[in-house]
């Protein structure tokens, strides 16, 4: 991207120098743009929409918007007729994420300029990671942007949701007379759609941010269909690492992958490490556990929220990337203990039985998650647990195996109940028969036994009747799960607890 575009905000910019910015291809005039980068749905007269497909209808709407223009990759048919006849402006471009991450740059250095700007990647523990530095910046006095959500749908170049958002929260500060302090912004470490994967896209996106700071969680495999391998996983999160061109990274120096990307740390730019052979780390098996800095205690056991391995890798990569941000100790003392998860992060929703419910959707999630439920409570173990709908076979039967190895492993008695939650998905997040068959043939093959029912309700109405006040039910998947915490209230399925 050139940066003499970004950085010259004194004057309006035409669509044909964004389209040649980006690659792209006008059709119809060469407008001026005078609004923000956004979806659709919330355009207004002067805005750009961005939108990686867009029909005839969709310009429509666009037209008596007075949009300045549209950017797509994929006009569908009647759409450059209609722009030519109407004459609307409409780039076509070869790649959505060019025109995003331009929004991106753009809305940044237009919105939060002189913000302090992070970013977290990684496959694991990224939205808990954004959001545990969020709340330390905010305990600090920052005003603080991020784009964590409990599902983590804000984090990608598919569409110009965070520079939206961005936009929409200065614009908020705006009317109090203040500004974007900090940007932490949760970047997806591999993305694309109907097999096509965008590569680089940790690169692209976190050079659009030009983050000080870039913390990298945990290389582990998700995404399988985009991806074919650990190693190609771990090049594509390290494109942040690439793209971070000052300031410095957090690595976690118990994992082998996050430390391979050592090498790709530029010229000027710090190492900051956490982790064992580090300064900062988790201690156990002391009279004392908790997180130790130089070796004194900073946090005891009893003051983090969660206590499992990934929620204290999390925090302590939130830790080190504050501690280099020179933010103080007691702000982030009292970050963490504060600190209030995200929904489906280790969420604890009964305590008679006690019920969590996570959002363990990848085999390295769900072995970590079915390891710290088990370890919880004496009774019995149930887990209901959604296949991931129209995400592949491999990645189902990578779940299923992650499955049976936990339950192969853990000490406790369970019980494993299996759903499709074919009433409460949407058509992007269907199981297909493929993928249940593959799913529960695994976990056949490993001498797993599971009930299994194609509706949500009905597994939970199955595990209600099943449990008892000292066992441990365990919710764990994707999108097919999202509903089980609002289910189990409205039903009133604990009644007889």
């Amino acid at each position: 991207m050139k940066s003499n575009l970004i950085d010259n905000m004194s004057s309006e910019l035409s669509m044909q120098l964004i389209s040649e910015n980006i690659k792209g291809r006008l059709y119809g005039p060469n407008n001026r743009f005078n609004g923000i980068f956004t979806t659709l749905s919330s355009a207004n007269s002067g805005d750009i929409v961005i939108r990686h497909i867009i029909d005839e209808k969709g310009i429509q709407i666009a037209q008596k918007k007075g949009v300045a223009g549209l950017i797509t990759q994929n006009p569908q048919k009647g759409v450059l007729k209609f722009a030519k006849n109407n004459n609307i402006s409409l780039i076509v471009i070869n790649k959505i994420e060019l025109a995003n991450a331009f929004a991106l740059q753009w809305t940044i250095q237009k919105f939060a300029k002189d913000s302090l700007k992070i970013i977290v990647t990684g496959t694991n523990g990224k939205s808990t990671t954004s959001h545990m530095i969020s709340t330390i910046l905010s305990e600090n006095g920052f005003n603080t942007f991020t784009n964590t959500d409990s599902n983590s749908e804000f984090n990608t170049l598919i569409d110009p949701m965070v520079p939206k958002k961005i936009t929409e929260y200065a614009l908020y500060l705006k009317k109090f007379n203040k500004k974007i302090d900090a940007l932490v912004i949760e970047v997806s470490e591999i993305q694309g759609w109907e097999n096509r994967v965008m590569h680089n896209h940790a690169y692209l996106m976190t050079k659009s941010i030009n983050p000080i700071a870039s913390v990298i969680t945990n290389v582990s495999m998700d995404h399988i269909g985009l991806i074919n391998n650990i190693m190609e996983a771990c090049y594509e999160i390290s494109g942040a690492v690439r793209a971070t061109i000052h300031g410095f990274v957090v690595l976690n120096s118990e994992d082998e992958l996050v430390m391979s990307m050592s090498k790709f740390v530029n010229d000027g730019v710090k190492s900051v490490l956490h982790g064992n052979n580090s300064n900062l780390k988790y201690i156990e098996n002391s009279k004392n556990d908790g997180i130790y800095l130089n070796n004194e205690l900073l946090l005891s056991i009893n003051d983090l929220p969660f206590r499992s391995k990934h929620f204290i890798e999390n925090t302590l990569s939130s830790i080190a990337a504050c501690l280099a941000l020179n933010i103080s100790k007691e702000s982030i003392i009292n970050g963490v203990k504060s600190y209030s998860p995200l929904k489906r992060r280790f969420s604890i929703l009964s305590q008679n039985p006690l019920i969590i419910d996570d959002f363990a959707h990848n085999p390295d999630g769900i072995k970590a998650t079915i390891k710290s439920a088990s370890q919880l409570k004496f009774g019995k173990l149930y887990i209901v647990c959604a296949i991931r709908g129209s995400r592949g076979e491999n990645l189902n039967k990578f779940n299923a195996q992650a499955i049976a190895e936990s339950l192969n492993t853990i000490k406790s008695d369970y019980e494993l109940l299996i759903t499709s939650s074919i009433e409460e998905v949407n058509h992007l997040n269907t199981v297909l028969v493929s993928e249940k068959e593959i799913f529960l043939n695994t976990l056949s093959e490993n001498n797993i036994n599971f009930l299994f029912d194609e509706k949500l309700i009905d597994s939970l109405h199955r595990v209600i009747s099943l449990v008892s006040n000292d066992d441990t039910i365990l919710l764990i998947g994707a999108q097919g799960m999202d509903s089980a915490a609002e289910l189990i209230k409205t039903k009133n399925l604990l009644l007889d607890f």
